[in-house]
């Protein structure tokens, strides 16, 4: 049972860091991040978090938003981590 972080902005011209911030205050075990819009279905480190997490994992974002940007994305993302038993 681990604590994932997944970090999004939506430009290579944002930082990260205040999302950084949220995830080091929760302790999380490992933090995947990047720098993509969320309408862009091709998000490496999103498939790469979805691969990783297991059964009995925790997910913390700082936004639901940075899931993704579209509803009809976001609910597939949120199914895929319910199938697999994350919270």
């Amino acid at each position: 049972m681990s604590r994932i972080g997944y970090i999004r902005v939506s430009t290579e011209h944002q930082e990260t860091a205040r999302q950084q911030e949220i995830m080091d205050s929760y302790q999380v075990d490992r933090t995947f991040s990047e720098k993509i819009s969320g309408a862009n279905k091709d998000r490496p480190q999103l498939k790469a978090m979805l691969d990783y997490v297991r059964e009995g994992d925790t997910l913390y974002i700082e936004s639901i938003s940075r899931l993704g940007r579209s509803t009809k994305d976001l609910l597939n993302i949120i199914d895929t981590l319910t199938d697999k038993g994350v919270t």
